[in-house]
């Protein structure tokens, strides 16, 4: 279905890899010295996210860089999903003590309901009680069993459909083995157990793209198209972002605006990209220079100096690890994590008023941040439909229900929360959220008989941010650059028409929900309470201007550029540039700059020093569109 060239190439995130690879040995070692097994005791490992059918668990890998490995997930809506199951060698008959890491993700809102729930088998015999009652990510003991030498079948049952999770199972024979709960100490001992396989790129790419959403996209293809060597890096099965089928977030912010008319072309022909995204994956197919990998996370980088060398990236499936070499690397990852592993400087939260003398961000300190979605959505049937009754999840009344069919903008929540740390804990509070509020339309709503016919049907378990890290370039676009049309800057690269709109907590949700919010509010800089009008593409309140091509590459490593909601801005600045119309376009000047880089044997900062007329020429010629198959990349220099 994809173009791929490096057929097998995938990945996930570790710990242990961020070290030298020279302390690798070191650090096996400090591990064997506070982990060790009698003599002669059998340990197996299984990674839940390798099981050989996976029956209705997804492969949840969002939380990897947290919580030290993708999982599976029993994500049924309330309905109980298939079995997952797997095979398991038994090289010596014995009694083995069975491990399961878990977790009652409820547990953060009350400990004591277990919405999440599941059983464990071998062999078709069950083991020990029910599982996903752990407090926090850590190990739950199912019991012990007798096993043949030979092969045994493992199988996870979900009990409820209601998101209970499960990392991995670790059989042993030693009664006493002391498995870390996290940190490092896990991590090490999974690379000891998993046998990790690593595989070195012969490739070197012209570009490396971290990130497949909007920003990376129009990045890949554009680069592709102006003769780059390509390699686009994405961790999830599918392509887009917060504009994919997983999240389904309209594209928002005008296009093909002069001064460059030229920039958005790649971006127009995406269009949104849930709504028909066969076409999307037949332009990424048509890039000859183009190569995806999907689901493969990078939690690892090597550097040469203050530039990036190669990028370590792990199967979220498989387990295999895979390193890739590139002249060039741009992070499109929204959460900035490529910068962050490379030491990049970033900032996160909402500068003070004063810093930057922004009349919109606070006079004093906060923890506020623009929240996250999750999509859903029910439908409309022609037979009558039940939903259990949750203890579990939020109360709902008849004033604080929300009589809806669907998630739309407003549907935000984390807004006290950190969007990278804490973002397991905002999404599994969506999950109470939504599945809270359809139990009380379908079973105690005064109005229950409209919603009698109508099913849950389509809950995603990815998580749309807006606000995460920022990482800092040579220069920060403000508040005032934006209102004022600042031309103190002569860097001018990507045409941004969206106006200044925070989102903040709901007053009244705020008072039946304090700082649990789900609901927001717009204020628009020129328009306090935000019109939903405001919001279609290329009719915002706001007047064109220029975001400076310094926001773009980061201003300590010298070979990587930026394009998403992880520019070098402010956070009132973010506001307004973390539209996909706007990011979309910074990905087209990245490619564009990094043809000059490579033509001109330099580093993306001194395009801004040396090179640029050469940049403001090659921006107004802009990328070609799909069907110029004969443009020349050396008519752009």
């Amino acid at each position: 279905m994809f173009k791929n060239s490096e057929k097998d190439l995938k990945m996930k995130g570790n710990i242990f890899y961020r070290l030298p690879y020279l302390m690798k040995s070191i650090g096996i070692f400090l591990l064997l010295q506070t982990f060790t097994l009698p003599l002669f005791a059998q340990t197996l490992w299984v990674e839940a996210e390798q099981f050989e059918h996976k029956g209705g668990w997804v492969v949840d890998a969002q939380f990897m860089d947290q919580m030290g490995s993708p999982y599976l997930m029993a994500h049924g809506n309330g309905r109980p999903v298939e079995d997952a199951t797997t095979s398991l060698q038994i090289d010596k008959a014995d009694d083995y003590h069975i491990w399961i890491r878990t977790y009652n993700w409820n547990a953060p809102w009350n400990d004591k309901q277990f919405p999440g729930i599941f059983k464990l088998f071998i062999d078709n015999r069950q083991v020990g009680d029910t599982l996903g009652t752990t407090l926090q990510w850590g190990w739950q003991y199912a019991g012990k069993r007798h096993l043949q030498k030979g092969r045994v079948q493992i199988k996870l049952h979900d009990l409820t459909g209601f998101a209970g999770r499960c990392d991995a199972i670790v059989l042993s024979t030693d009664a006493a083995l002391n498995l870390p709960a996290s940190g490092e100490k896990l991590s090490v001992l999974r690379r000891q157990f998993s046998g990790v396989q690593k595989i070195v790129s012969k490739e070197k790419y012209d570009l490396v793209v971290v990130g497949g959403g909007v920003g990376g996209l129009c990045t890949s293809i554009a680069a592709a198209r102006l003769g780059l060597k390509t390699l686009m890096i994405q961790n999830r099965p599918v392509v887009g972002g917060n504009n994919s089928p997983e999240v389904s977030i309209g594209t928002l912010g005008g296009i093909r605006k002069e001064p460059y008319p030229e920039i958005g072309n790649v971006l127009a022909e995406l269009g949104n990209i849930y709504k028909n995204y066969a076409l999307t994956e037949k332009i990424i197919s048509a890039e000859k220079n183009l190569t995806v990998v999907y689901n493969q996370h990078v939690f690892a980088v090597t550097k040469q100096g203050e530039q990036i060398h190669t990028v370590i990236a792990k199967d979220i499936m498989s387990g295999k690890e895979y390193e890739y070499t590139g002249s060039f690397f741009s992070d499109c990852t929204g959460d900035g994590n490529l910068g962050y592993l490379a030491g990049a400087d970033y900032r996160m939260g909402r500068e003070l008023r004063s810093e930057f003398n922004e009349d919109m961000a606070p006079e004093v300190n906060d923890s506020l941040t623009l929240g996250a979605t999750v999509k859903w959505q029910a439908q409309q049937t022609d037979t009558l439909s039940s939903f259990p009754t949750l203890s579990w999840a939020v109360k709902f009344t008849e004033r604080t229900c929300q009589k809806v069919m669907g998630f739309v903008w407003y549907w935000e929540t984390g807004f006290y929360k950190n969007q990278i740390t804490d973002a397991e804990q905002i999404r599994d509070y969506w999950f109470r959220v939504i599945y809270g509020n359809w139990s009380y339309l379908k079973n105690n709503a005064s109005f229950k008989s409209e919603y009698d016919k109508s099913v849950l049907n389509d809950v995603s378990y990815i998580l749309g941010k807006r606000e995460s890290r920022r990482l800092m370039g040579d220069y920060m676009l403000t508040q005032r650059d934006i209102l004022e049309q600042n031309t103190g800057y002569t860097d001018g690269a990507v045409v941004a028409t969206y106006s200044i709109d925070q989102h903040f907590p709901h007053p009244e949700n705020s008072v039946y929900f304090p700082r649990e919010e789900f609901l927001s509010v717009q204020k628009h800089n020129d328009n306090p309470i935000g019109k939903v009008e405001n919001m279609v593409a290329g009719k915002n309140v706001n007047k064109p201007y220029l975001i400076p091509f310094r926001c773009l590459y980061s201003r300590n490593i010298s070979n990587m550029f930026m394009a998403g909601r992880n520019i070098s801005v402010t956070r009132i600045a973010l506001a307004s540039t973390r539209v996909q119309g706007t990011i979309g376009m910074m990905g087209e000047v990245v490619a564009i700059g990094a043809l000059l880089c490579k033509k001109k044997k330099c580093q993306p900062k001194d395009i801004y020093e040396i090179y640029l007329p050469e940049l403001k020429k090659a921006l107004i010629k802009g990328i070609p569109s799909k069907n110029q198959r004969d443009f020349n990349p050396v008519d752009h220099l």
